[in-house]
């Protein structure tokens, strides 16, 4: 079993914003997966996928970011999973926009939904798949800056930044090991 969740912000208003890349690129594996975000459970919108035989659980907190750890324990207790069963989707500003980092474990970083999750579930072994976001030609807190919108002229970029994560989290789900899928998907980019 594999739990898959892509974090952000469950308003409108936040629907392209930096924050919430983790929504849109779980959105694009429930896409390649043919399945929808019906359910609300555990804080959640959930959506159920089979892939190789395995069960799979797509989930949107809606517990807003710096709450997504409440979310993510009740979905490990509900689905009797472990840490070990969960792939994070999120923003990162400590990445060049552009980038994307799988990791199988680390710290929360500068990311209050990461240390949620860390400090409600006690442990930080986990897998993650970071979506970059930083753009070093703007200077501005980072809080206004996850709260903006994409500029027009990055969304492209964005797009397939997180179908690359997509896909990701899917070559996990299958079963490949980590370190194999961090070798074929990691993104460098410099800014």
């Amino acid at each position: 079993m594999k739990i898959i969740v892509g974090l952000g912000n469950p308003e409108e208003k936040y629907l392209k914003t930096f924050h919430n890349m983790g929504y849109i690129a779980v959105g694009d594996v429930a896409a390649k997966l043919n399945v929808k975000f019906k359910k609300k459970e555990c804080e959640a919108f959930t959506a159920e996928a089979n892939v190789n035989g395995e069960k799979v659980i797509l989930a949107r907190p809606v517990t807003y970011m710096n709450n997504s750890g409440r979310a993510v324990k009740q979905l490990l207790a509900k689905y009797r999973a472990s840490a070990s069963d969960l792939v994070v989707l999120y923003d990162d500003y400590d990445i060049a926009k552009g980038g994307l980092r799988i990791r199988p474990s680390g710290s929360a970083g500068t990311h209050n939904g990461m240390r949620s999750i860390i400090a409600e579930i006690g442990t930080s072994d986990f897998t993650r798949i970071r979506i970059g976001i930083r753009d070093s030609e703007i200077n501005i807190p980072i809080i206004n800056y996850v709260l903006a919108e994409v500029r027009r002229e990055d969304y492209e970029l964005f797009i397939s930044v997180c179908g690359r994560a997509a896909d990701a989290a899917i070559a996990i789900a299958c079963g490949n090991p980590v370190e194999k899928v961090m070798t074929e998907y990691n993104l460098n980019v410099k800014d």
